[in-house]
């Protein structure tokens, strides 16, 4: 649904890995998803999204729209019965986020939110190593996420479409340590750079967990690509070179207290969204249960994402005429403040 990027360098080749057909695209300009489905090799183009729904010989939907786009999309999909692989996060705020979530419990169609690292090999390598005990119980999950985004036009300023850092890359953070952290969170911080039209640009922030547990994450569009993790343990910690969409080439790293650094490699030459649609398309031929459903794993992102925004809103200065010194728009960053409880 749509021409995106994401769906050209990610989804598309290893749909294809994965064994699949990219049958059809639908786009707003018919002429442009025509020219995209010739790029890339899809059977077809259709003019508008809901073409996409009612098409029969569609199986499942791809849904890389815009964040603000995901909820309408989603819920008119899921009412006609098409499972959906909807970009993260799965949308833009947490009282959409529940609305998608009471319409696929309603339905009962399939709807996954694409964070595809859960079904890696390497987050499997992960749980078996922290089960294991080799760094000991886990206390805090360190998580970056930026890249330079030089465009002004990008859709990913848009606040309209809720664009800005913290929806864009601080979700996978967020959803690393709720994998890892079984317990909701009981308050988060942060503080954000604002700039584009009224986003944050950058975003530092924390979560914490029962037992002293936390998640301290850094994301934003003003620096070098950089997805480094790190897990910290009692006895020692795991540093990931890409957390999130590992290569060939990338590794992770186990430091345990009294033995050697133990370096693993973090993928085979699979693309990294193979994993996740392979198993999409046997829980369509009915081989294998459906595992991590937006049901079962997309409400904790959300609220965790909803109480940093809150945080970070709370101690942004108030609206009104600048000051005489004012910095420039988009480099003045909040004070920091007082962690918010979970609400």
């Amino acid at each position: 649904m749509g021409t995106a990027g994401i769906a050209r360098k990610q989804f598309l080749p290893a749909m294809r890995e994965a064994g699949g057909v990219a049958a059809v695209v639908a786009g707003r300009d018919l002429a442009r998803a025509r020219e995209y489905a010739a790029r890339q090799d899809i059977g077809r183009a259709v003019h508008g999204y809901q073409a996409l729904i009612d098409d029969p010989e569609v199986d499942a939907i791809y849904l890389p729209l815009p964040n603000g786009l995901h909820a309408e999309w989603t819920i008119k999909a899921l009412r006609a019965g098409r499972p959906v692989l909807c970009e993260k996060p799965l949308c833009g705020t947490l009282a959409e986020t529940r609305q998608v979530l009471a319409v696929a419990q309603e339905t009962g169609t399939l709807l996954w939110e694409a964070f595809v690292f859960p079904f890696q090999a390497q987050m499997g390598q992960l749980r078996g190593i922290l089960a294991d005990g080799a760094i000991g119980e886990l206390r805090e999950i360190q998580a970056n996420f930026h890249f330079p985004l030089t465009n002004p036009d990008n859709i990913r300023l848009r606040h309209d479409l809720a664009g800005g850092a913290l929806n864009d890359v601080g979700c996978y953070p967020v959803r690393l340590a709720s994998e890892l952290i079984t317990a909701p969170h009981d308050s988060a911080w942060a503080v954000s750079i604002q700039g584009g039209d009224g986003v944050d640009v950058e975003t530092q922030g924390s979560l914490g967990f029962p037992g002293g547990k936390r998640l301290l994450l850094s994301c934003g569009f003003r620096r070098a690509d950089d997805t480094f993790g790190r897990l910290l343990g009692t006895r020692g910690q795991i540093n990931i070179t890409a957390p999130y969409h590992p290569r060939a080439a990338d590794t992770f790293q186990v430091c345990a207290a009294g033995k050697p650094p133990l370096s693993y490699p973090a993928a085979g030459l699979e693309q990294p969204f193979t994993a996740a649609i392979r198993h999409i398309q046997a829980v369509l031929r009915g081989a294998e249960e459906p595992r991590s459903l937006a049901l079962d794993t997309s409400l904790r992102t959300a609220q965790a994402l909803h109480d940093l925004h809150e945080s970070a809103a709370a101690q942004l200065p108030p609206a009104g005429p600048a000051p005489a010194a004012a910095a420039p728009a988009g480099t003045a960053q909040a004070s920091a403040g007082p962690a918010v409880p979970h609400g």
